[in-house]
Protein backbone atom coordinates (compact mmCIF):
# COMPACT_ATOMS: atom_id res chain seq x y z
CA UNK A 1 0.00 0.00 0.00
CA UNK A 2 1.57 3.31 -1.05
CA UNK A 3 1.50 6.36 1.18
CA UNK A 4 -1.34 8.15 -0.61
CA UNK A 5 -3.56 5.07 -0.61
CA UNK A 6 -2.90 4.50 3.09
CA UNK A 7 -3.70 8.12 3.89
CA UNK A 8 -6.96 7.98 1.91
CA UNK A 9 -8.05 4.77 3.60
CA UNK A 10 -7.33 6.25 7.01
CA UNK A 11 -9.34 9.39 6.18
CA UNK A 12 -12.28 7.30 4.97
CA UNK A 13 -12.14 5.07 8.06
CA UNK A 14 -12.11 8.12 10.32
CA UNK A 15 -15.11 9.49 8.41
CA UNK A 16 -17.00 6.24 9.10
CA UNK A 17 -16.13 6.41 12.79
CA UNK A 18 -18.20 9.61 13.17
CA UNK A 19 -21.31 7.38 13.08
CA UNK A 20 -20.22 5.48 16.21
CA UNK A 21 -21.95 6.76 19.35
CA UNK A 22 -21.42 6.07 23.02
CA UNK A 23 -23.24 2.99 24.28
CA UNK A 24 -23.16 1.19 20.93
CA UNK A 25 -22.33 -2.45 20.23
CA UNK A 26 -20.50 -2.54 16.91
CA UNK A 27 -18.91 -5.00 14.50
CA UNK A 28 -15.17 -4.73 13.95
CA UNK A 29 -14.32 -5.65 10.37
CA UNK A 30 -11.20 -7.39 9.13
CA UNK A 31 -8.59 -5.90 6.78
CA UNK A 32 -6.27 -2.91 6.91
CA UNK A 33 -8.93 -0.29 6.16
CA UNK A 34 -11.20 -1.47 8.95
CA UNK A 35 -8.15 -1.59 11.22
CA UNK A 36 -7.83 2.19 10.93
CA UNK A 37 -11.38 2.48 12.25
CA UNK A 38 -10.67 0.16 15.18
CA UNK A 39 -7.59 2.17 16.07
CA UNK A 40 -9.51 5.44 15.89
CA UNK A 41 -12.40 4.21 18.04
CA UNK A 42 -9.94 2.86 20.62
CA UNK A 43 -8.26 6.28 20.70
CA UNK A 44 -11.59 8.06 21.22
CA UNK A 45 -12.43 5.65 24.04
CA UNK A 46 -9.09 6.32 25.74
CA UNK A 47 -9.64 10.07 25.42
CA UNK A 48 -13.16 9.82 26.80
CA UNK A 49 -14.82 11.18 23.66
CA UNK A 50 -16.65 7.86 23.38
CA UNK A 51 -17.79 5.69 26.27
CA UNK A 52 -19.28 2.24 26.70
CA UNK A 53 -18.62 1.07 23.13
CA UNK A 54 -18.15 -2.68 22.72
CA UNK A 55 -16.99 -4.51 19.65
CA UNK A 56 -17.58 -7.90 18.04
CA UNK A 57 -14.47 -8.80 16.01
CA UNK A 58 -14.89 -10.48 12.64
CA UNK A 59 -11.70 -12.54 12.94
CA UNK A 60 -9.27 -13.89 15.48
CA UNK A 61 -6.63 -11.47 14.20
CA UNK A 62 -8.95 -8.49 14.70
CA UNK A 63 -9.78 -9.79 18.18
CA UNK A 64 -6.08 -9.85 19.11
CA UNK A 65 -5.48 -6.39 17.61
CA UNK A 66 -8.46 -4.93 19.47
CA UNK A 67 -7.36 -6.48 22.75
CA UNK A 68 -3.92 -4.96 22.24
CA UNK A 69 -5.55 -1.54 21.91
CA UNK A 70 -7.63 -2.05 25.05
CA UNK A 71 -10.85 -2.10 23.00
CA UNK A 72 -13.70 -3.62 25.08
CA UNK A 73 -15.08 -6.68 23.30
CA UNK A 74 -18.36 -8.54 23.41
CA UNK A 75 -20.05 -11.36 21.49
CA UNK A 76 -23.17 -11.85 19.39
CA UNK A 77 -24.48 -14.05 22.17
CA UNK A 78 -24.46 -11.01 24.45
CA UNK A 79 -25.47 -8.53 21.72
CA UNK A 80 -27.29 -10.43 18.94
CA UNK A 81 -28.24 -7.14 17.23
CA UNK A 82 -25.44 -4.67 16.55
CA UNK A 83 -25.88 -0.95 16.00
CA UNK A 84 -23.42 -0.82 13.13
CA UNK A 85 -20.37 -2.47 11.60
CA UNK A 86 -17.42 -0.81 9.88
CA UNK A 87 -15.72 -3.13 7.41
CA UNK A 88 -13.88 -3.15 4.09
CA UNK A 89 -14.58 -4.83 0.75
CA UNK A 90 -12.67 -6.17 -2.24
CA UNK A 91 -15.12 -5.01 -4.90
CA UNK A 92 -18.22 -2.76 -4.85
CA UNK A 93 -20.81 -2.44 -7.62
CA UNK A 94 -23.06 0.59 -8.30
CA UNK A 95 -25.84 -0.93 -6.16
CA UNK A 96 -23.47 -1.41 -3.18
CA UNK A 97 -23.31 -5.17 -3.59
CA UNK A 98 -19.92 -6.47 -2.51
CA UNK A 99 -17.32 -9.15 -2.92
CA UNK A 100 -15.61 -9.78 0.41
CA UNK A 101 -13.32 -12.43 1.79
CA UNK A 102 -9.94 -11.50 0.37
CA UNK A 103 -8.58 -11.89 3.87
CA UNK A 104 -10.46 -15.12 4.49
CA UNK A 105 -12.88 -13.87 7.16
CA UNK A 106 -15.99 -14.01 4.94
CA UNK A 107 -18.08 -16.29 7.17
CA UNK A 108 -17.70 -14.25 10.33
CA UNK A 109 -17.95 -11.00 8.38
CA UNK A 110 -21.28 -12.06 6.86
CA UNK A 111 -22.67 -13.23 10.20
CA UNK A 112 -21.77 -9.87 11.75
CA UNK A 113 -23.09 -7.93 8.75
CA UNK A 114 -26.44 -9.71 8.92
CA UNK A 115 -26.65 -8.92 12.64
CA UNK A 116 -26.02 -5.19 12.08
CA UNK A 117 -28.61 -2.46 11.70
CA UNK A 118 -26.10 -0.52 9.60
CA UNK A 119 -23.19 -1.89 7.55
CA UNK A 120 -20.67 0.82 6.67
CA UNK A 121 -18.09 -0.26 4.09
CA UNK A 122 -14.87 1.72 3.70
CA UNK A 123 -12.85 1.40 0.46
CA UNK A 124 -10.55 3.31 -1.82
CA UNK A 125 -11.89 4.12 -5.28
CA UNK A 126 -9.95 1.28 -6.93
CA UNK A 127 -12.49 -1.13 -5.39
CA UNK A 128 -15.40 0.36 -7.35
CA UNK A 129 -16.51 -1.79 -10.25
CA UNK A 130 -19.25 -1.77 -12.91
CA UNK A 131 -20.04 -5.42 -12.13
CA UNK A 132 -18.89 -7.78 -9.39
CA UNK A 133 -16.36 -10.30 -10.60
CA UNK A 134 -14.74 -7.86 -13.02
CA UNK A 135 -11.66 -7.34 -10.87
CA UNK A 136 -11.90 -9.88 -8.06
CA UNK A 137 -12.65 -13.59 -7.63
CA UNK A 138 -15.49 -14.76 -5.44
CA UNK A 139 -14.09 -16.57 -2.37
CA UNK A 140 -15.97 -19.76 -1.56
CA UNK A 141 -15.33 -21.31 1.85
CA UNK A 142 -15.63 -25.11 1.76
CA UNK A 143 -15.16 -28.03 4.13
CA UNK A 144 -11.93 -30.00 3.92
CA UNK A 145 -13.95 -33.16 3.40
CA UNK A 146 -14.65 -33.57 -0.29
CA UNK A 147 -13.29 -30.17 -1.25
CA UNK A 148 -12.05 -31.34 -4.64
CA UNK A 149 -15.60 -32.38 -5.54
CA UNK A 150 -16.55 -28.71 -5.38
CA UNK A 151 -14.27 -27.79 -8.28
CA UNK A 152 -16.30 -29.34 -11.13
CA UNK A 153 -19.48 -27.91 -9.59
CA UNK A 154 -17.98 -24.41 -9.46
CA UNK A 155 -16.58 -24.80 -12.97
CA UNK A 156 -20.08 -25.72 -14.18
CA UNK A 157 -21.19 -22.30 -12.93
CA UNK A 158 -18.53 -20.64 -15.08
CA UNK A 159 -15.65 -20.24 -12.62
CA UNK A 160 -11.95 -20.79 -12.96
CA UNK A 161 -11.15 -22.22 -9.53
CA UNK A 162 -7.95 -21.75 -7.52
CA UNK A 163 -7.29 -23.23 -4.08
CA UNK A 164 -6.06 -20.40 -1.86
CA UNK A 165 -2.60 -21.07 -0.43
CA UNK A 166 -0.26 -19.57 2.11
CA UNK A 167 3.11 -18.16 1.05
CA UNK A 168 4.74 -21.51 1.88
CA UNK A 169 2.36 -23.35 -0.45
CA UNK A 170 0.22 -24.91 2.27
CA UNK A 171 -3.56 -24.54 1.89
CA UNK A 172 -4.95 -21.41 3.52
CA UNK A 173 -7.23 -22.18 6.48
CA UNK A 174 -9.98 -19.92 7.77
CA UNK A 175 -10.56 -19.28 11.46
CA UNK A 176 -13.00 -22.21 11.31
CA UNK A 177 -10.36 -24.49 9.78
CA UNK A 178 -11.99 -24.55 6.34
CA UNK A 179 -10.47 -24.08 2.88
CA UNK A 180 -11.09 -21.23 0.43
CA UNK A 181 -11.59 -21.69 -3.31
CA UNK A 182 -11.13 -18.42 -5.19
CA UNK A 183 -13.57 -18.49 -8.11
CA UNK A 184 -12.78 -16.28 -11.10
CA UNK A 185 -16.09 -15.73 -12.89
CA UNK A 186 -15.43 -12.48 -14.69
CA UNK A 187 -18.34 -10.00 -14.63
CA UNK A 188 -21.29 -11.79 -13.03
CA UNK A 189 -24.59 -11.18 -14.87
CA UNK A 190 -26.96 -12.55 -12.22
CA UNK A 191 -25.68 -12.16 -8.68
CA UNK A 192 -28.80 -13.47 -6.96
CA UNK A 193 -28.87 -16.64 -9.01
CA UNK A 194 -25.19 -17.37 -8.41
CA UNK A 195 -25.56 -16.72 -4.67
CA UNK A 196 -28.53 -19.08 -4.52
CA UNK A 197 -26.70 -21.84 -6.39
CA UNK A 198 -23.69 -21.56 -4.12
CA UNK A 199 -25.87 -21.49 -1.02
CA UNK A 200 -27.63 -24.73 -1.93
CA UNK A 201 -24.44 -26.77 -2.34
CA UNK A 202 -23.52 -29.17 0.48
CA UNK A 203 -19.98 -28.54 1.66
CA UNK A 204 -20.04 -24.86 0.73
CA UNK A 205 -19.92 -23.09 4.08
CA UNK A 206 -20.18 -19.53 2.76
CA UNK A 207 -19.39 -17.37 -0.26
CA UNK A 208 -18.08 -13.85 -0.64
CA UNK A 209 -21.09 -12.30 -2.38
CA UNK A 210 -22.54 -9.78 0.08
CA UNK A 211 -25.77 -8.72 -1.57
CA UNK A 212 -28.04 -6.05 -0.10
CA UNK A 213 -26.08 -5.88 3.16
CA UNK A 214 -24.13 -2.61 2.82
CA UNK A 215 -26.16 0.42 3.86
CA UNK A 216 -23.29 2.87 3.30
CA UNK A 217 -20.05 2.86 1.32
CA UNK A 218 -17.41 5.45 2.14
CA UNK A 219 -15.02 5.89 -0.80
CA UNK A 220 -11.60 7.50 -0.52
CA UNK A 221 -10.20 8.98 -3.71
CA UNK A 222 -8.22 11.77 -5.32
CA UNK A 223 -11.19 14.14 -5.00
CA UNK A 224 -11.71 13.43 -1.32
CA UNK A 225 -14.34 11.27 0.37
CA UNK A 226 -17.67 10.23 -1.11
CA UNK A 227 -20.46 8.76 0.99
CA UNK A 228 -22.68 6.43 -1.04
CA UNK A 229 -25.93 5.15 0.44
CA UNK A 230 -28.11 2.17 -0.39
CA UNK A 231 -30.70 3.06 -2.99
CA UNK A 232 -28.51 5.74 -4.54
CA UNK A 233 -26.56 4.71 -7.66
CA UNK A 234 -23.22 6.30 -8.43
CA UNK A 235 -22.52 7.16 -12.08
CA UNK A 236 -18.78 7.38 -11.47
CA UNK A 237 -18.40 3.61 -10.84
Amino acid sequence: MNGNTERRKREAAYYAVQFVESGMAIGLGAGNTAAFAVQRIAQLLREGQLTDVRGVPCSIQVEHEAQGLGFPLTTLEEHPLLDLTIDGADEVDPHLNLIKGGGGALLREKIVAQASRREIIVVDESKLSPALGTHWPVPVEVTSFGWRSQIPFLESLGARVVLRQEVDGCPFRTDQGNLVLDCHFGPIPDLRRLAAELGQRAGVIEHGLFLGLATDVVVAGDQGIRHLKRGETDDRH
